[in-house]
This record gives C-alpha cells, sequence and structure tokens, in this order.
C-alpha cells in the first residue's frame, strides 16, 4: 500500500493564526495543508487595531464597521468616552474575515482541506501522520504525513492536549455574545461606531460585558471564569441595560478564552502551537485576532527554520520572539483585570481613573501600536500617583 502524500507542514484550524501561518509558509514556497473544520464561527467581538491591518494587509472592503470612541460604564452608570484620536478600530465579521484568510492562503499555494483532527501518529520513518475524518461521528478516516504540524485548533486545543505537556491545566474564561439585528430606528443609546463597554459585577464577576458595532448587526456579549454564572442570564441584563432588549436575535455563540499564553507552545520534536491553542489572549481586554495572526506568523518562521536546519529546538523560538514582544504587556493586563476587575467599588474607580487624558493616550497609543510608549515619563509617573489616590480613597469622585 502506498503513503499518502507527505507535506512539508499541515496547519491544523483556519482562524485568524491557522490562515496566517499557512499563508506565509505557501509564500515562501512550501507544501502546505490547511485542515479546518466546516461550519465553524468563531464567537468574537471582531476588534482589530490599526497594527494588525498593517501588518497583515487586512483590506478594508472587510471592515463592517470602523469603531471611533470606547465608552467605560461603570457600575453606577457613570459613563467616560475615550475618543481614537486620528485612527479607528477595525470591526470584521468573523464568518466573512476567517474565509477571507483561507482563500488567501490558497490563493498562495496552500492546499485546503476540510476535516476534523483526530490524532498524531509517527510512521516508522519517524515522519508524522495527522488523521482526520469527514465528520464529527462515524465518519471516514483519512490521514496526511508531515514533516512539521502547526496546531492553529482554538482554545481547548486538541493537538495541545495529544502532544505538548502540561497543556491541559490551562485556566480559561468562558465567553458568550449575541448578534443582533440593528433595527433603522434603535430608540437605544447606541452608536454604531463606538465600543460599549460595561464593568459590572452582575454583567461579569471577573471580566466585562461588551456592546460592539458590527455594521447592519452588533455583538452584546459577557464573559466570566466564574462557575455557576450564568452568561445567558447576564447578556439579558445587558440588553436590558442597553435598551436593546426588543433588537432580534440573529445567533448565540459561546466560547471559551485561554487566560494566560502556556509555558510551552512546542514538543521538542515537530509541532508547534499558534493562536487560542498557545493561550495568546490578552488578559483584561479579551483581544484575540491580531496575536492570533502574529501568533501564526512566529509559528510559521519557527516552523521553517525547523525544516530548513532539522533541529527541532527552532520551534521554541515562536513562544520565545512572543513573549519578548508582548509578555510584559500581557502581564501588566493580568495584574489589572485581577485587581480592578474584583469589586464594583474598584469597577467605579476603574472607570473614573480612565477620565484622565494621560491614561487615555497611553492606553490607546498602547492598544492601537501593540507597543508600551516610553516617550513621556511623567505621564506614567502621573498615573501611577493617580492611580494610587484611587487605591487609597483619596481622589475625587
Amino acid at each position: 500500500m502506498s503513503l499518502p502524500k507527505t507535506y512539508d507542514a499541515v496547519i491544523v484550524g483556519g482562524g485568524p493564526a491557522g490562515s496566517t501561518a499557512a499563508d506565509d509558509l505557501a509564500r515562501s514556497g512550501l507544501d502546505v495543508l490547511l485542515l479546518d473544520r466546516a461550519g465553524r464561527i468563531k464567537p468574537c467581538g471582531g476588534a482589530i487595531p490599526p497594527r494588525a491591518i498593517r501588518d497583515f494587509d487586512i483590506p478594508d472592503e472587510l471592515l463592517v464597521a470602523k469603531a471611533r470612541c470606547a465608552r467605560m460604564i461603570s457600575p453606577k452608570d457613570e459613563k467616560v468616552d475615550i475618543p481614537i484620536e486620528g485612527g479607528f478600530v477595525g470591526m470584521v465579521d468573523r464568518e466573512q474575515f476567517d474565509e477571507w484568510l483561507r482563500q488567501r492562503a490558497q490563493s498562495h499555494g496552500a492546499t485546503r482541506q476540510t476535516g476534523l483532527y483526530q490524532r498524531i501518529t509517527r510512521d516508522t520513518d519517524g515522519v508524522a501522520r495527522v488523521h482526520f475524518s469527514d465528520r464529527e461521528e462515524g465518519g471516514t478516516e483519512s490521514s496526511v504525513r508531515t514533516r512539521c504540524v502547526i496546531g492553529a485548533d482554538g482554545a481547548k486545543s486538541q493537538v495541545a492536549r495529544h502532544e505538548v505537556p502540561g497543556a491541559e491545566r490551562t485556566k480559561y474564561v468562558f465567553a458568550y455574545h449575541e448578534i443582533l439585528r440593528k433595527p433603522s430606528n434603535t430608540g437605544a443609546d447606541y452608536d454604531a461606531s463606538r465600543c460599549d463597554v460595561y464593568y459590572r459585577g452582575s454583567l461579569s464577576p471577573d471580566f466585562y460585558g461588551w456592546v460592539f458595532p458590527h455594521g447592519d448587526t452588533l455583538s452584546v456579549g459577557t464573559g466570566s471564569a466564574e462557575r455557576g454564572f450564568s452568561l445567558r442570564k447576564a447578556t439579558t441584563r445587558l440588553r436590558e441595560a442597553a435598551g436593546m432588549q426588543d433588537f432580534e436575535t440573529i445567533r448565540q455563540e459561546g466560547a471559551p478564552i485561554p487566560l494566560k499564553p502556556l509555558p510551552r507552545w512546542e514538543n521538542g520534536r515537530d509541532v508547534v502551537l499558534a493562536g487560542d491553542a498557545s493561550g495568546v489572549v490578552a488578559p483584561a481586554s479579551g483581544e484575540g485576532i491580531y496575536y492570533a495572526m502574529l501568533g501564526g506568523r512566529l509559528a510559521a518562521d519557527a516552523a521553517a527554520a525547523f525544516l530548513k536546519t532539522g533541529d527541532a529546538r527552532e520551534l521554541a523560538s515562536a513562544r520565545k520572539r512572543f513573549m519578548k514582544l508582548h509578555g510584559r504587556v500581557f502581564w501588566i493586563l493580568g495584574m489589572m483585570q485581577h485587581f480592578w476587575y474584583s469589586t464594583d467599588k474598584r469597577r467605579e474607580s476603574f472607570v473614573k481613573i480612565c477620565r484622565d487624558k494621560d491614561v487615555q493616550k497611553l492606553t490607546f497609543d498602547a492598544y492601537m501600536n501593540k507597543e508600551l510608549q516610553r516617550r513621556d515619563p511623567m505621564a506614567h509617573l502621573r498615573i501611577f500617583l493617580k492611580d494610587m489616590a484611587h487605591l487609597l480613597g483619596l481622589a475625587k469622585a
């Protein structure tokens, strides 16, 4: 019996991370298979900052909305509008966006395959074999051989659980949202160019609720890591608070979101992880698209180096490079979420801090460009002193 085709790389998962990895590897001339399940739509707010648009050549026609303001809403319904001066945050529909990314990879030479990942085995010559089926149960199983696997199959990745030690110990926030149709006359305090973020314990004991514009639709949802907390009921409360209880519901979706990057992204042999599978979702904000695409690119670079040299140690470079670029930001955001999101009193103070122009500028500079800004040390000092005043109860309301 002849062996199945051997690819240079098989990417499991066709979201932003997997599609980016497949595109980069295909452009470099490698023989790539992109394996993705059919009918998958990732529950997601859909925000992509200008850095993602620039770095990954996202065309303007994919943006279903452009957010030019963020509104922070406190437990006591205090509202702080933060304008995005001189720019915008793009909003995408994940069904359209992900498919466009997959098609782009295919246009540059990647082979697409619809299927459900099952497991990885190794043939007698040591080459990995990726097994997949054509449906959930009772389907026909097929397999392909590959020199390298990139696991980009999302949070609770099966590739990670099968191949990377310790992956099963990751903690998650579970996010839930409802896609609503925007009426021509909403009758609600809604702006199609504004993202609303609700910090209330009744909507989430440890995360936040959101109303994000998507052009003719909008995403309304919340998330929490607390077991037993009803996200559906919380989303109902959020819709009532936002005056959207009568908006038509198009669909309801939920998904886990990893809380922090995994301590290891590779198996030391022939597998490297990317995107949610590796845990690269920003704490506090839950932002994941830019980090997923960057993770896909770094995984592709690591895979290409491994395929060229045969040195499996190259696979570890994906995580090393990511953490060097963003590890500090993730740590700061994790500490911020742990502290400021813990009680409504602290949430109230957090929203008040957001009124500060220094906080607004530094926060959005960092968000838009994905870099900690160091050009104004005095601004950092002022923010620190104001934070301490709020913590000690010395700041005026």
